[in-house]
This record gives C-alpha cells, structure tokens and sequence, in this order.
C-alpha cells in the first residue's frame, strides 16, 4: 500500500475488500455448517415454467461468460496475454464484443425472471425480503459493470482496466493492495468494483449460494430400491435385476 494513499481510497479499496472476503467464506462454512437445509435455489419451476424456460438458461449461460470473463481480465495479466502473441488491441475488441453480449443477456434474463416473480402470484408470494434485496444487488452489480464496458470502450476512446483494476484486484490477493491504482479508475468502474464487493459479502445468506455447488453425491449415492404391495406383478417374468424384494 503506498503511503500517500487517500484514507477514503484505503477503506474502499483496502478494508472493504477483505471485509467482503472474510464475509464470503465466513458466511459460506458457517452456511453449510448451520443451514444445509437452506443451501437451495428454492426453485419455483412448479409454479411456472413457459418464463423460466426463456429467462433461466439467457441469465445462467450469460452470467458464466461474464463470470469467465472476468477470470480472464482481472486474474491474468496483461504481459501474459501479449507474451503468446494477443495484441492489445485484439484483446480489447474481443473482451469488449464478447463481456457487451454476454452482460446484455445476463441482464435480459435476469429482467425476465424478476418480472417473472412479480407477475405471477404464486411465485411472488414464495419471494422472501432476502430475495428482493440479492436482485436488486445483482441487477445493480451488472447494470454498472455493462454500462462502464459500453462507456469506456464502445462509446469513449476506450480504457484498458488490466493496468489499473486487475493489477490492485491481484494486489489484494498478495497481501500488499494498492489503493492508488483504483482512485485513477473511471467513476463506473470503480462503482461496480464496490457494488460487486457488497454482493459478495451478502453472497453466502442468499441463495445465491447455489452456484458453489454440484449434485456430485449423486455420482455414489445407492440405488433407490423401489417395492410392490402387489400379490400379483404381471404376467411376464421379471429381468434380473427387477425381482420382487
């Protein structure tokens, strides 16, 4: 941390983020230790699916490029990059085309499925006050991240991030953040830094919790074995395997 840093810039840029940090895997081992049986999408597809089927793979597909691209930019530096012969220029036009489309239909489908859960009933009345704050995170989080992507690059003269934001985003991770290289940052970018370092910190007690997840047990869980109360249990003989238990 340089020494002439702002003392608003160290508690953005310093303190938040590993406030945000310890709250996100705090909150997540506490989440699994405590309330595994909240560990759930509480999915609502009973209630309606002709939405969901539209909303639900745009938003999913989307938000994974997103999350990919942003792997790509703030995880991996610039020299990397131009040491296997991607240009700047090639980079900018591909992060800027691909991270314009995929935030647009992270966006797309996160606007059909919070209209979704207003305008169907059932659905509405399954939406808890923790639900309605988590969109209104997500919605904001995306929204200034999509709006500062066409700002910066499509309609201003460009800004390349990997010079400032990924170098302090990988700066905090080496235990030696640098305040200095966010307070140079554009207003939207630096606002979407702190949106996302807020949606992190509530992440663990949503349900967003979900995405850390995958049905693996169901790779080594026993067979279901299923019994007949039936005296008679047809004509053929069963295959083997099949035998009445």
């Amino acid at each position: 941390m340089t020494p002439d840093a702002d003392a608003l810039d160290v508690v953005l840029w310093v303190v938040l983020p590993y406030i945000a940090l310890t709250l996100f895997i705090v909150g997540h081992v506490w989440r699994y230790r405590y309330d595994k049986f909240g560990w759930t999408t509480r999915s609502s597809q009973l209630y309606e699916s002709r939405l969901l089927r539209i909303g639900s793979p745009l938003f999913h597909f989307g938000v994974l490029a997103v999350v990919l691209g942003h792997i790509g930019g703030l995880v991996i530096p610039k020299r990397w990059t131009e040491g296997i012969g991607v240009s700047e220029h090639a980079y900018h036009l591909m992060a800027t085309g691909l991270g314009t489309i995929a935030g647009a239909a992270t966006l797309a489908g996160l606007a059909i499925l919070v209209y979704r859960r207003r305008t169907v009933g059932s659905v509405f009345s399954a939406t808890t006050r923790n639900d309605k704050l988590m969109y209104v995170m997500l919605t904001l989080t995306l929204a200034l991240g999509l709006s500062a992507t066409v700002v910066s690059n499509i309609i201003g003269g460009g800004y390349d991030y990997r010079t400032t934001i990924s170098p302090w985003f990988r700066s905090v991770f080496y235990l030696h953040p640098d305040p200095a290289l966010m307070a140079g940052a554009p207003l939207l970018f630096r606002l979407h830094a702190l949106s996302a370092l807020l949606l992190f910190g509530a992440w663990p007690f949503t349900r967003l919790v979900h995405m850390l997840t995958a049905p693996l047990g169901y790779l080594t869980r026993p067979y279901i074995v299923y019994r007949s109360r039936d005296a008679q249990l047809g004509s053929r003989t069963p295959r083997r395997g099949w035998e009445r238990t």
